[in-house]
């Protein structure tokens, strides 16, 4: 789900032009909705659009753009949606049975002992552990050797290799797959995983020693890789290979992509310009870099400087036992030893998991307005901790403008989606169409909220802090759905038992904790294998590293890659490197001797995020620079994710799943037939509110004048064309919105909602066939796994969608899975 300023760290949005002709073919524009029916034209206007952009895709960008793109922290998310949405770019930082058994003191197997075995062994006795996993045996990082002390020393080492690696390369550069492309992805490599590590680091083990080394030793990375992405050398090979007709030809499509997005990355990186013109752009790239370091530290010093204690039952009335019980913990472990769930005393903090339950259900309204309002102002100058965003937002927006006027576009919107499927005008009309059908919706549920508030004694026009009080109380009356009681079905292990039954239900493998451990970051990490069930072998690994740490973890949720998989960079002895991922997750840890407990929504994200982890170890491309995740348009890359959220709605697969935590018995019937009842209740202002943000995106980086209105003017003259409830005046949100501003989703928040067309057509293709046949399934999820999942950034999304469905996406399947057939068909 996208973020809310309120309630959710993560993001989404959706973009696209109204229906238009495009390639000969008009896309049929539906007919307006009647009132009741508040989604209909919403989500109709949405993926009609959306299939209009495309046609129009581009290839994304490569390796050593994304890593300068976002050379400073990952946004705070791709949760459900939106991360995390993920990206790829290893500056930003980015194993599972069902059982939480820790093996880090057993040996490794012998497998990965040979790997280890075949590395060239150090001449230092004590070598730089980031210089010495470049090489590529090295699959997992050496966490537990990667401290603050050994950052910037580590990394000018790796910065002075990738150097004398690319002179090398431009002194003898051919214009051949074998003599450019092929030692591109190698000297790349060992800063990417390097730098990789340090910057995942930074986001789930973050410390002040930590942020200085990086602070440090991070103009010199973002230096060589403007290096990389500006050679001419480099630029003309690639140039060369395209004009080349007969090479040309004997290039697969993965190749051409490949060497497409190579040449289109030459411009964007500056590498056109000279002369002054291109110090200008590097000197604006350096701070850049250093702005979105800095946003995203300041967005996690305010949320850690932020506490508040209760002492007295009253205070906290009507919040849950799970809250009450993280409350507790959070309160022992700041020296109160005596607190318990019961008595107290409690402390809340602004991460999502505490705050989110403050704002549902604390009874208090003075608790919850002083909560919000300390989350609404994060990082400014209303806040308790010393870093306010406020000048950073305006620098950013003001060097951006800067370069891309350097680089000849109009504004920083036209760079960004310059290597995305929607153009400017395309995004801005679909945010407006869906503006016009979903505007009155929200103001209906919102006079409906108040009418249903005023019932229950509130004699007071709601506020931002009331809304989700009163929903939930809205929500349990309407469907008798109690999300907070339904926590016991919901343990971590369960959950996990039952989606690894789906994954290897679905995709022929096999998920288990791995026979190995490596270094681990912290002891909660989990880590598993991900096997080839027909021969046996391992396919890929990944990390899950599930519980909030306030004081050291960014909040939001996220997918990253640690290493791609690739034939070129094969560990000696092997055919290809197998792919290992990062998830990160922020649910409530195990708590007096319970283990983790999740919410709906946290399952939704774990989901979420195990279809961002399955793009990139399932796939089949040998070619590193277009493997998983590599290389997909930002505007596809989250429809495997939102594909797995959907089996969550399928019930055998959620009750499946469902088990209480210490009897074992499944989730009452009735209680899924409720789930399945509310999932779109109140749509209409969770769409409001997704546009808000994403009108605001584009437009700060197309036609913000900071000499006519500021950044906060603009965020409020958007929310008040979208939104029922006006911002309230202190409203900062934007000093927290790391999506935009220390993150890859600058203009390209709209992106979410063609990927939510395009995961409910891929789930219909289950529907089609029968939930209940099994053998379609099966049939079915193989062929998902052998096109969506397997051929990453190889084809264009639409060359693999068609590959999966046979035909061009429709909007229906998604209108059918929000109830709204029957409306459009009357319509």
């Amino acid at each position: 789900p996208p973020p809310s300023s309120s309630t959710s760290t993560s993001t989404s949005s959706s973009p696209s032009p109204p229906p238009r002709t495009r390639g000969g073919r008009r896309w049929p524009r539906a007919a307006p909705a009647p009132a009741p029916a508040l989604a209909l034209a919403l989500l109709a206007a949405a993926s009609m659009a959306l299939f209009a952009l495309v046609l129009h895709a581009r290839p994304a960008r490569p390796l050593a753009s994304r890593l300068l793109r976002s050379a400073g922290a990952r946004p705070a998310a791709c949760p459900a949606p939106p991360a995390a949405l993920f990206s790829p770019a290893f500056l930003s930082a980015s194993g599972r049975s069902a059982h939480y058994r820790r093996s880090s003191s057993r040996p490794l197997t012998a497998r990965a002992g040979r790997a280890a075995a075949k590395a060239t062994p150090p001449t230092d006795p004590d070598p730089n552990p980031l210089v010495e996993m470049g090489g590529p045996a090295s699959l997992f990082p050496p966490y537990d050797r990667i401290g603050a002390g050994v950052v910037a020393e580590g990394m000018r080492e790796v910065v002075r290799d990738t150097e004398a690696a690319l002179a090398e390369l431009e002194a003898g550069a051919r214009p051949s797959w074998e003599g450019l492309v092929e030692p591109l992805e190698r000297l790349q490599e060992p800063l990417a995983k390097a730098w990789g590590a340090v910057q995942h680091l930074k986001m789930v083990r973050d410390s002040e020693a930590l942020r200085a080394a990086v602070e440090e030793v991070q103009p010199e990375v973002v230096a060589v890789l403007l290096r990389i992405g500006q050679s001419r050398a480099v630029a003309d090979a690639f140039r060369a290979i395209r004009a080349d007709g007969a090479q040309w030809a004997r290039l697969s499509d993965a190749q051409r992509r490949i060497v497409e997005a190579q040449i289109l990355d030459s411009v964007l990186s500056g590498g056109a310009l000279e002369g002054e013109r291109q110090e200008r752009f590097n000197e604006i790239q350096q701070e850049l870099a250093r702005l979105s370091t800095s946003f995203g530290n300041n967005v996690l010093d305010a949320t850690k400087a932020f506490a508040v204690l209760k002492t007295e039952p009253r205070e906290v009335r009507g919040l849950p036992e799970s809250a009450l019980a993280l409350a507790a913990q959070q309160a022992r472990e700041k020296g109160h030893g005596g607190a318990t769930p019961e008595s107290g005393p409690w402390l809340f903090t602004l991460d999502i998991p505490s705050y989110q339950a403050v704002l549902t259900y604390a009874e208090d309204r003075d608790f919850r307005a002083a909560m919000y309002r300390a989350f609404i102002t994060r990082a400014s100058s209303m806040d308790e901790s010393k870093g306010d965003n406020s000048e950073v937002i305006l620098t950013t927006l003001r060097l951006r403008q800067e370069k891309a006027e350097l680089l000849g576009y109009k504004h920083h919107a036209d760079v960004s989606l310059a290597t995305k499927m929607a153009d400017l005008d395309g995004a801005l009309k679909l945010l407006s169409e869906l503006r016009e059908n979903s505007f009155d919706a929200a103001k209906r549920e919102h006079e409906e909220l108040q009418a249903f508030a005023e019932g229950k004694g509130a004699g007071f026009q709601l506020q931002q802090w009331d809304t989700g009080f009163y929903a939930e109380k809205l929500r349990q009356e309407r469907y008798a759905l109690d999300e907070e009681k339904l926590r016991v079905y919901f343990s971590l292990p369960e959950v996990l038992d039952g989606l690894i039954r789906l994954i290897e239900r679905l995709f022929d493998v096999k998920v288990e904790e791995a026979p190995f451990t490596p270094p681990l970051w912290h002891e909660s990490v989990m880590f598993y294998q991900v096997t080839d069930k027909e021969t046996g072998k391992a396919k890929a690994y990944f990390y899950l590293d599930p519980y909030t740490r306030p004081a050291e973890k960014r909040g939001g949720a996220w997918m990253n890659t640690v290493v791609g998989r690739s034939s070129l960079l094969a560990p000696p002895g092997e055919t290809v490197r197998l792919p290992v991922a990062h998830m990160v997750l922020n649910q409530a840890p195990p708590v007096d001797g319970k283990p983790s407990l999740m919410k709906f929504r946290e399952v939704e994200t774990l989901f979420h995020e195990m279809g961002h982890a399955l793009q990139h170890m399932l796939t089949t491309q040998t070619e590193g620079m277009v493997a998983g995740i590599n290389n997909v348009e930002w505007d596809a890359v989250e429809q495997p994710s939102q594909f797995m959220e959907n089996w969550l709605y399928d019930e055998p697969t959620l009750m499946g799943l469902a088990k209480h935590y210490e009897t074992k018995e499944p989730m009452p019937h009735e209680e899924y037939e409720k789930i399945k009842s509310a999932r779109t209740f109140r749509s209409g202002s969770v769409m409001a509110r997704q546009l808000h943000f994403a009108t605001t995106d584009l437009l700060l980086h197309s036609e913000f004048d900071p000499s006519k209105e500021s950044p906060y003017d603009l965020d409020r003259r958007v929310a008040k064309m979208h939104e029922a409830l006006e911002p309230q005046e202190y409203d900062r949100f934007l000093n927290a919105f790391s999506h935009i501003f220390a993150g890859g989703y600058s203009a390209g928040y709209y992106s979410y909602k063609w990927a939510e067309v395009l995961s409910a057509d891929c789930f219909a293709a289950f529907e089609e066939v029968g939930l209940e046949d099994e053998a379609k399934v099966k049939e079915t999820g193989r062929r998902f796994r052998d096109t969506i999942l397997a051929l990453g950034g190889g084809l264009s999304p639409m060359e693999v969608f068609k590959a999966f469905r046979g035909r061009e996406p429709s909007v229906e399947p998604l209108l059918r899975h929000s109830g709204l057939v029957p409306a459009a068909s009357k319509a």
